[in-house]
């Protein structure tokens, strides 16, 4: 076997097919004839790079002769890999009993870890091995990056480079963050969201559904948060503050049959959802929807007279005091954490919630939120009496840790973001480090699980190059956040012990979508950042130093984009 190195086309053939074998002469069912053929270096281009690959002489033909050979319990995987072969090679595949020419997936004790797996390929057979149905998936995602078309004295072959690799993830969380609440995207990008998680080897998908602009989840018991909530009458056009209104409405919402759907086409390809409920701030459009949830609901909602659209005038000027909110930024108007019946809606909003999404995981927000009304209501002052509290920042900390027991009592754990370390940290809490790397040093020395996503380099709505008249606008002008950034970027801190730096979970990055308003425009902010992070999730610390490597695998991966007709960007393969 032999180790990845630093550079990894140093350890694959560099030579181009032998045409001297006399391929030409063999048939369909002659795969013997296969067995000796080498191969160019391209071909065993893989993204994330394996722990270890050994190359080999020959190539497995794929052809309408190859079956599958598989476990019982690895009836989805077989799905996927014959869809995928189809799809990408155009062969159809049946699953059979024999073993000529097959490809295998089999359940092994031999693999240890838990998402790792084995792929050997010879000539003629290929097996793959794993703990999990988990590992055998990952393993089909390697196999589709080898599949190649090579013409062989006129004639073309779909093959597949002979080699061995042995695989396993670095960090156990790898995810991906889409923002739904500012502009909702549809259940079909949703999906191809899951599909790009799923082909970089990625496991979570953190889904945003709550925002001053837009509540994107059906909840029964509170149908205006829908009704109401879901929808905006115009967005400010221009970086916050803007000048205008457009004066479009916006907006949608995910049913609970919507949801279930996503959920479980996430879990076919071995990705789970975590859902992000926002509180206590972040919540203006479910204000809007429920006014007694602020507070102070007597009072109208603070807009830019200068951005806010004429139908929204209106309804305020015909008496409505709370209105969806149309423009960025941090809001004042937060949840009231004095008033008893602001904590019994959200415990019914979580149990809707947790009923959709079997992840053992809830996310509640708790970032960026203001005291300027908590400072000023007579409930929250009451609370902070009530309760021994010594300020507000400990009263944030009260409502965190009140719905953290709500969520722990229904046998599921929170994720909050950094904020909640303040004013003190709710027990069993996993972190996610946003504001940089401090707060999730401090949550790891603490013993509570962390998930770093600093914002530089994991906030993908920032600015990819020093361009900023011709990239599309980003929040607060940000940036730049570069592909380079984000591969080299080491996300355990070395303040941290070895036993300490075991508290890390893993790494995710964050798509904002203030400015993001299309499937085509996300897409471009997304990619390839997301595969150079993709990488530094899986492959292990010693393997992602050469970033010129990586940009080598990177111009053949892009192919990967270019058949799902994905709008990435081009300009760092300029």
């Amino acid at each position: 076997m032999i180790a990845f190195k630093n550079n990894y086309n140093s350890v694959l053939y560099s030579c181009c097919l032998l045409l001297s074998l006399l391929i030409s002469s063999c048939t369909s069912n002659d795969y013997e004839d296969f067995k000796s053929v080498q191969v160019d270096a391209d071909l065993y281009t893989i993204i994330p790079a394996p722990q270890k690959i050994e190359t080999k002489s020959g190539v497995f033909v794929l052809d309408n002769k190859t079956s599958i050979q598989a476990d019982s319990s690895a009836s989805n995987e077989v799905d996927y890999l014959k869809h995928m072969l189809k799809e990408i090679a155009d062969v159809e595949i049946e699953t059979t009993s024999e073993s000529t020419h097959a490809i295998q997936l089999e359940i092994s004790d031999e693999v240890k870890a838990e998402e790792g797996y084995s792929l050997d390929i010879q000539y003629d057979a290929i097996k793959i091995k794993a703990k999990t149905t988990k590992g055998l998936f990952y393993g089909v995602e390697t196999l589709r990056q080898l599949v190649q078309e090579v013409v062989i004295d006129s004639k073309s072959y779909t093959v597949i480079p002979a080699l061995s690799i042995e695989d396993e993830p670095r960090f156990a969380y790898r995810g991906m963050m889409l923002d739904t609440g500012r502009y909702f995207y549809d259940v079909e990008f949703v999906k191809q969201f899951i599909d790009l998680i799923a082909l970089h080897k990625m496991n979570t998908f953190h889904w945003h559904l709550t925002e001053d602009q837009g509540w994107r989840i059906e909840i029964k018991k509170y149908p205006k948060l829908t009704e109401i909530g879901a929808w905006r009458n115009g967005t400010e056009i221009g970086r916050t503050p803007g000048d205008k209104s457009d004066n479009k409405k916006h907006g949608g919402f995910y049913s609970q049959e919507q949801i279930k759907e996503v959920v479980a086409y996430a879990a076919k390809r071995h990705v789970t959802i975590i859902p992000e409920i926002d509180m206590p701030g972040h919540n203006g459009a479910a204000i809007a929807s429920y006014p007694f949830l602020s507070c102070f609901p007597e009072e109208p909602t603070k807009m830019n007279d200068n951005i806010i659209s004429e139908l929204t005038k209106e309804k305020m000027n015909s008496g409505t005091q709370k209105v969806v909110q149309e423009s960025w930024g941090i809001k004042s108007d937060v949840l009231c954490a004095g008033k008893e019946s602001t904590y019994l809606f959200y415990e019914n909003v979580l149990s809707e919630v947790m009923q959709l999404f079997p992840s053992s995981y809830i996310h509640i927000g708790g970032d960026e939120c203001l005291k300027d009304n908590w400072e000023r209501c007579p409930h929250c002052q009451q609370k902070i009496k009530n309760e021994g509290l010594e300020d507000e920042e400990e009263l944030q900390s009260y409502f965190i840790q009140h719905m953290e027991r709500f969520v722990n009592k229904n046998g599921k754990q929170i994720i909050g973001w950094d904020e909640i370390l303040e004013g003190g940290l709710a027990p069993n809490a996993t972190v996610m480090s946003w504001r940089g790397v401090a707060g999730g040093i401090e949550a790891a020395q603490l013993g509570q699980n962390v998930i770093m996503t600093p914002r530089e380099p994991y906030y993908f709505d920032y600015y990819q190059v020093n361009d900023t008249i011709n990239e599309p606008l980003t929040i607060g002008g940000r940036g730049p956040n570069t592909v380079e950034d984000v591969y080299t970027f080491e996300p355990i801190p070395s303040e941290l012990t070895k036993e300490e730096e075991k508290n890390i979970l893993g790494i995710q990055a964050n798509l904002w979508t203030e400015y993001i308003s299309t499937p085509e425009y996300a897409e471009y902010m997304i990619l390839p950042r997301m595969t150079a992070l993709s990488e530094v999730a899986w492959s292990p610390k010693e393997q992602t130093k050469d970033y010129k490597s990586f940009l080598k695998r990177l111009d053949i991966f892009k192919k990967n984009y270019e058949d799902r007709n994905l709008n990435y960007a081009k300009h760092v393969f300029e």
